[in-house]
């Protein structure tokens, strides 16, 4: 059993120790969770590409990674991913601590709704309800594990998700500006949501190492190598030390709530 999960993104395909690898199975797949010891809690790890980047985003199992995590007992989710910035203001390589979501199709990779209450009938199903989507008892942590380890941080900001895997056009680009998108990737909004739906608090850090098609002069090919490497290095240390600083009200999903109603709606 573990107490918070940690969902790694590109090029982060494992945590820095050496944790104990599990294949847990439920009604929507199978996902591979690594557990270890992480301060005072038991940590499982799932990367969300895994290994090789065998996952495109149009592949993860995210109904079976965020089932899987709350099988065995999360209460909490850190969760981290590269990002495009699409304001131009974002600087490249500052972490972002989001605090809203952009997510109206609100679909998985498969083109399905994207919810757990997949059974007409099932007592559980119900409507996910937030005053936010993203736990604000996560993001004050993660501020204070970015200032403890020297690092700036923007707090704040609306991650948008599309589909993927190809990357977004102009126009595209101008409708997520025009909805003030702070940065965008295609992995997030289904985890956020599921989370949500299973009662588990989600935190996500965005790392930007690029701006949005049309926001500014694409980077070089070297760059964007050197601030996805730079994320890979960045992104563990500072949910590991978010991690050890997490306090047992900080795994409470207090935020929203799952709106059920007896006999259907």
């Amino acid at each position: 059993m573990i107490d918070i999960g940690v969902i790694t993104g590109s090029g982060v395909y494992e945590l820095p120790e050496a944790p104990e690898t599990h294949v847990v199975e439920n009604a929507f797949g199978e996902a591979k969770v690594a557990v270890t010891r992480v301060g005072p809690w038991t940590v499982g790890s799932i990367s969300r590409h895994q290994i090789g980047h065998y996952h495109l985003p149009h592949t993860i199992p995210h109904q079976a990674n965020l089932t899987a995590l709350k099988q065995l007992g999360a209460r909490a989710v850190l969760a981290m991913t590269a990002v495009g910035a699409v304001d131009p203001s974002v600087s490249l390589g500052r972490p972002i601590l989001f605090d809203d979501l952009f997510f109206p199709a609100n679909v998985l990779p498969n083109g399905e709704a994207c919810t757990i209450f997949t059974l007409p009938g099932d007592l559980e199903r119900g409507h996910l309800i937030w005053t936010e989507p993203f736990a604000p008892r996560l993001r004050r942590k993660l501020e204070l594990a970015a200032g403890e380890l020297g690092l700036e941080v923007a707090s704040g900001g609306i991650y948008a998700h599309t589909s993927g895997p190809r990357f977004e056009t102009r126009a595209e680009i101008r409708w997520l500006g025009a909805a003030g998108v702070t940065a965008v990737s295609q992995t997030c909004g289904p985890e956020v949501v599921l989370a949500g739906e299973l009662g588990i608090a989600y935190g996500l850090v965005g790392f930007p190492v690029n701006y949005a098609t049309g926001v500014a002069e694409h980077e070089t090919k070297e760059e964007l190598g050197r601030l996805l490497a730079l994320s890979s290095e960045v992104l563990p240390r500072l949910v590991l030390r978010a991690t050890e600083i997490l306090e047992a009200e900080d795994l409470v999903f207090d935020h929203g709530y799952v709106y059920r109603v007896e006999g259907g709606v």
